[in-house]
């Protein structure tokens, strides 16, 4: 986009020490909307939700027009010609796709920023900086009412630091407004939110870009030998390819020409390895991964070769490839080329505490890695994981560590985050919070996730959140004086959970729906409730062997907890209960152990017991 100059019509009044007079909100009813015939769709949308958010923070409809009706009383949003006529400029080159400035006076505002979303996030900015208006839910956007509020005259402008921002929930996917709202700039196509970023997930991608459907029949050789033969099986996506194969390097860069070629606009594109540690084993390959002491040896030597093909022919298109698992480290002396892109992946780092706590051995190797990937690499994405993968409704104690790790990832100049959660299911364990809280760290770094744990739940739970609030407390608490250190796999045991912890938790939700004032907010509150009952089940439920048979005991009191739990997950769309299980096979699992005895035949002698259950 060439240089823009955005002024307003009339000097913005802007207030000096001498002069603290501010605007006053309650005031604004003579005051005009002003959007450009030939503004964006995002800036139109945003002129729009300028309006209905003013309306419903002060009770008063301003209207749009597209010229100023007088000098004065004026909110221009985005560009145009009534702002460019002025002799105060109003730069926005410099703030790229989506930085932002508010400028406010006694007598006009105006709110503009980079195309295409700039303008829609100043809008959002505004809102929460001044009105107090807080983005919580796709139904439950929190406006303070007022009568009379003033607004400071300021200059402020705002450019996020992390320019891919994708908070992996399926609400946000489910509801693109909300997500524009949030800031999320990875969910949608649609014009009127801004669009995506065009920087794109660098993902696992060699399966299709070499299908063993097409290749492994008659070239076997073009994929990985492991434990001395040719593996073509389908695991994690399909066999790792042999990297080392003059042919496969050309396969793969021809099919990423042709799909740039079909795409164009496109400013990265994945050549990745597949979802799984089956990679070669072929002496070229095992001589370089030997050289460089890690499998990225020939992995980023084969990417680079890719990568120099496509320059050829896209020398505007990055190469992106993932450091994930056995490539995690990065290689002695082979570099990326400049037109890579290191996506590196913390899968195997502790979740309860922040990446860069020195008393976290568990992530110390990770913190190496990142700055071995730091001293030769410009261009690092991260892929961060926030939550259970085994268990998407467990008690999972991270929410202290989300803000440090996003911190820590900036300090190491990662450009993008993707913060994998349950993405494929709807309603996981408070993903309303989690959703939240994650969201706005990453547009605003500043942010510390437990101050905006405490925040949401206030505005969200109401007279409910205190005993809510406990319960993550305790939860947390709990996780930390334990000493576990889970991933993202984990056990209820690896985080803390123990039955007398369940029943707590289980406790802390019965006090907060006694608490909540409407229904509203006790729906609210009985969806947050499931996590608790899921540990309440894993942790209390007992499988007794008596007279015969096997059954599902819980204590006298949580008799009717897997009825509940059920209910819960029917009622609130729990859809998936991990991330390769869906939720009606662990409801038919539960369900079945807890209505019928399971016939078992028992044998043993003085050293072994053996249990059999012939219809499992």
């Amino acid at each position: 986009m060439g240089k823009i100059a955005i002024v307003a019509t009339v000097l913005l009044a802007c207030c000096t020490e001498a002069d603290k007079k501010a605007l006053d909100l309650s005031a604004m009813s003579g005051w005009t909307v002003i959007v450009a015939p030939d503004a964006i769709p995002s800036e139109q949308y945003a002129a729009e939700e300028f309006q209905a958010l003013v309306k419903q923070a002060a009770g008063i409809e301003l209207p749009i027009a597209k010229q100023p009706p007088k000098p004065t009383q004026n909110v221009f949003i985005g560009t145009g010609e009534a702002m460019r006529s002025s002799s105060v400029g109003f730069e926005v080159e410099s703030l790229g796709d989506e930085g932002l400035r508010i400028l406010i006076g006694r007598d006009n505002i105006a709110v503009a920023g980079g195309r295409p979303r700039g303008t829609l996030y100043g809008v959002y900015e505004f809102m929460e900086r001044y009105l107090g208006v807080r983005f919580l839910t796709f139904d439950h956007t929190y406006v303070p009412t007022v009568s009379a509020w003033l607004i400071p005259c300021e200059d402020f402008t705002y450019v996020p630091q992390l320019s891919f921002r994708w908070n992996y929930y399926r609400e946000n996917a489910a509801r693109p407004e909300f997500a524009a709202r949030l800031r999320v700039n990875t969910t949608t196509n649609d014009e009127k939110l801004g669009g995506v970023t065009p920087q794109g997930l660098i993902n696992h991608s060699l399966y299709r870009q070499l299908p063993v459907g097409k290749y492994g029949n008659t070239h076997p050789e073009y994929f990985a030998l492991v434990d001395g033969k040719r593996d073509l099986e389908s695991h994690g996506g399909g066999p790792e390819p042999c990297v080392t194969h003059p042919d496969v390097i050309e396969i793969v860069a021809r099919h990423v020409i042709e799909e740039l070629d079909k795409t164009p606009g496109r400013k990265n594109i994945s050549v990745s390895q597949n979802d799984n540690d089956a990679y070669c084993r072929c002496d070229r390959c095992e001589a370089i991964n030997q050289r460089e002491g890690t499998p990225m040896g020939s992995q980023l030597a084969f990417v680079n070769a890719v990568a120099e093909r496509v320059e050829k022919k896209h020398p505007d298109v990055k190469i992106g490839t993932l450091a994930y698992w056995y490539t995690r480290k990065a290689p002695k002396t082979i570099r990326p080329r400049k037109n890579l892109q290191i996506q590196l992946c913390s899968i195997e780092c502790c979740t309860l505490h922040a990446i860069n706590d020195p008393n976290c051995e568990r992530n110390r190797e990770f913190c190496q890695d990142m700055l071995d990937w730091g001293a030769i690499s410009s261009d690092i994405w991260v892929w961060n994981y926030n939550t259970n993968f085994r268990s998407y409704d467990l008690p999972f104690p991270n929410l202290r560590s989300i803000s440090g790790n996003v911190k820590y990832f900036l300090q190491n100049n990662v450009k993008g985050l993707f913060m994998q959660a349950n993405g494929n299911g709807s309603s996981g364990e408070m993903c309303d919070l989690r959703n939240y809280v994650i969201s706005r760290c990453i547009w605003n770094p500043t942010l510390d996730s437990w101050e905006l744990t405490e925040e949401f739940c206030e505005l969200h739970y109401g007279k409910a959140a205190a005993p809510i609030l406990a319960y993550l407390r305790m939860l947390h608490d709990n996780a930390e004086k334990s000493g576990c250190h889970p991933g993202c796999f984990p056990s209820p045991d690896e985080v803390g959970l123990r039955p007398k912890i369940s029943e707590e938790a289980v406790a802390y939700f019965d006090k907060a729906l006694k608490a909540a004032e409407s229904d509203a907010v006790r729906a609210r509150v009985e969806k947050a409730s499931i996590c608790a009952y899921k540990a309440l089940l894993e942790t209390c439920a007992q499988i007794e062997y008596k007279d015969g048979a096997y059954q599902v005991e819980l204590p006298k009191q949580y008799e009717d907890a897997p009825a509940r739990y059920v209910a819960l997950c029917k009622q609130y769309n729990v859809s998936r209960a991990a991330e390769t299980r869906p939720m009606a096979d662990y409801i038919d699992r539960i369900t079945r152990a807890a209505s019928k005895r399971m016939p078992a035949e028992r044998l043993e002698n003085a050293v072994w017991r053996l249990t059999i259950v012939p219809e499992d």
